[in-house]
């Protein structure tokens, strides 16, 4: 199981693999300030939208290129950081340069650990002049950032843009990808993005999110497929509080759980082509929990989506 990615604004540590998650797992530090929160200087939903892309979207770059070889065969060999960011006066300044939202990679070879927030000294940087440019290219317009270290640094940067093209192309799918590995990776892919992105939504202060995390006691809500507990990600909410893990949720029963039958299934519903009344009646698709909790996180779930598209 993962925590979401941790937000960062200093030079980093190496971390050693956890033996249960196989992800990063660092010491837990006294909570500071959302650093996305609100700020007169950006409208709010155009802030909601930076904080799915850089906080919940980019970092589904770290199973994407481990399930694609040929995105592993990219990076072999390159170490370093690479940054994607925007430039707006609501971010945070690092030494001295202007303030930005950020997120960066930090490459060992095929081993890539996202990082949430600003490296003062990235070895390749994707910068956006703005978060509504920024926003305007994840959507598919077109908006050239300019690039910092890129010719210094060709093969970080070629094999970077490749993994977005690759992530672009796997989460702008609009039915099932036809290879079985493509199916899982996105019905993962889709479980992180909507857990991930309800918490970090949460934390930024969304009213419609924070009005569903802050009166709940200590509930979990989990995403799962039968036979595939690899698939599985759940998030925790508490009191306003809220956190994203993935993997399946193994300590007791979850508060609520959208569970499938099969791949197949779960993309039929999350990719919408399946009809929801139909998939229930069969068994393809179950709440174990009350109808009105689905309805909640159905809606919450559209809210991601509506900001990832």
């Amino acid at each position: 199981m993962t925590k979401e990615t941790k937000q960062s604004s200093a030079p980093p540590q190496a971390t050693q693999p956890d033996k249960v998650c196989g992800e990063s797992c660092e010491k837990k530090t006294k909570a500071k300030p959302f650093p996305m929160g609100p700020n007169p200087s950006i409208d709010d939903e155009v802030r909601y939208a930076n904080v799915v892309f850089l906080n919940a979207v980019i970092p589904l770059l770290k199973p994407i290129i481990a399930e694609k070889p040929e995105l592993a065969a990219a990076f072999k060999g390159k170490d370093g950081v690479v940054q994607i960011s925007c430039l707006t006066p609501a971010g945070t300044s690092i030494d001295g340069r202007p303030e930005r939202y950020a997120t960066h990679l930090i490459i060992h070879g095929a081993n890539v650990t996202p990082k949430l927030g600003a490296h003062p000294l990235p070895n390749v940087e994707i910068e956006f002049p703005s978060p509504e440019k920024f926003n305007d290219f994840f959507k598919g317009k077109v908006n050239l950032p300019k690039i910092r270290g890129g010719l210094g640094n060709p093969g970080l940067l070629v094999a970077t843009v490749k993994s977005l093209l690759a992530m672009s192309s796997l989460l702008g799918a609009t039915e099932a990808p036809k290879t079985e590995g493509d199916r899982k990776l996105l019905t993962k892919c889709m479980f992180y993005l909507l857990t991930t992105g309800m918490s970090q939504l949460n934390k930024a202060g969304h009213p419609g999110v924070h009005a569903w995390t802050d009166p709940s006691p200590d509930r979990v809500y989990a995403y799962a497929v039968d036979g595939h507990p690899e698939l599985g990600a759940y998030i925790r909410i508490k009191a306003g509080k809220s956190k994203a893990f993935r993997g399946e949720y193994t300590r007791s029963a979850a508060f609520f759980t959208m569970r499938f039958d099969s791949v197949t299934s779960a993309l039929g519903t999350l990719l919408q082509t399946d009809d929801l009344l139909d998939a229930q009646a069969s068994g393809r698709m179950s709440m174990e929990g009350s109808p009105e909790y689905g309805a909640e996180l159905g809606a919450l779930m559209m809210a991601v989506g509506d900001y990832a598209k």
